[in-house]
């Protein structure tokens, strides 16, 4: 389903990612691990269609794709509720961002404004929007970064829950993050990065 072909991406006179091709499976947990500044992002960037390649192709075959962001991104002026609700086709139940929300430990939080939330807590309403939002590929940006140990294990659980049939693709610099999905480690390689490998 995802597909990536000789795709390369410049910033100015910096090659980031070179002729890059991998096909990914089409479901199932995959983590991105290389270090900092190696294109990682960029590259899931590039297949949310955020970013556009200076080179070559990524194929998704007309997926659905949710995006977790390092950065939580939430709408400042909407609840958490409304944050998550917001991804909902209209006319959809409220009720699935509700089940996330207490899933993720968020149920008292669901009135609050993200400034009266801690960055774990946005975190969560960043991963239970894009969870809400659904679709046959996951990406997320460190998704753990914010989170205590007790509470990565049991988030982890709830993601690993509601993507079973979907393709996982998240960046981390933590095997032990990888493992609790469950990922297979792809290692970015070479300078600009030009191979995936595990």
């Amino acid at each position: 389903m995802l597909k990536l072909r000789d795709l390369t991406k410049k910033y100015g006179d910096k090659t980031v990612i070179e002729r890059l091709t991998y096909d990914f499976p089409a479901s199932g947990a995959v983590a991105l691990m290389g270090p900092s500044g190696c294109g990682k992002t960029t590259l899931l960037r590039l297949i949310a269609g955020l970013e556009k390649p200076d080179g070559g192709s990524v194929v998704t075959d007309g997926a659905k794709l949710a995006y977790a962001f390092q950065e939580p991104r939430l709408v400042p002026t909407l609840t958490c509720r409304e944050n998550v609700t917001l991804v909902l086709a209209k006319g959809a139940d409220p009720a699935a961002a509700d089940e996330l929300l207490d899933a993720l430990e968020l149920k008292e939080a669901a009135c609050l404004l993200p400034s009266a939330l801690s960055g774990g807590m946005r975190q969560r309403v960043s991963l239970a929007r894009a969870l809400c939002y659904g679709g046959d590929i996951l990406l997320l940006d460190e998704p753990f970064s914010a989170l205590d140990e007790g509470l990565k294990e049991r988030v982890a659980a709830v993601i690993r829950a509601r993507t079973q049939n979907a393709l996982l693709l998240m960046v981390t610099h933590n095997e032990d993050d990888a493992a609790l999905l469950g990922a297979t480690v792809l290692h970015c390689t070479g300078t600009p990065f030009e191979k995936l490998q595990s």
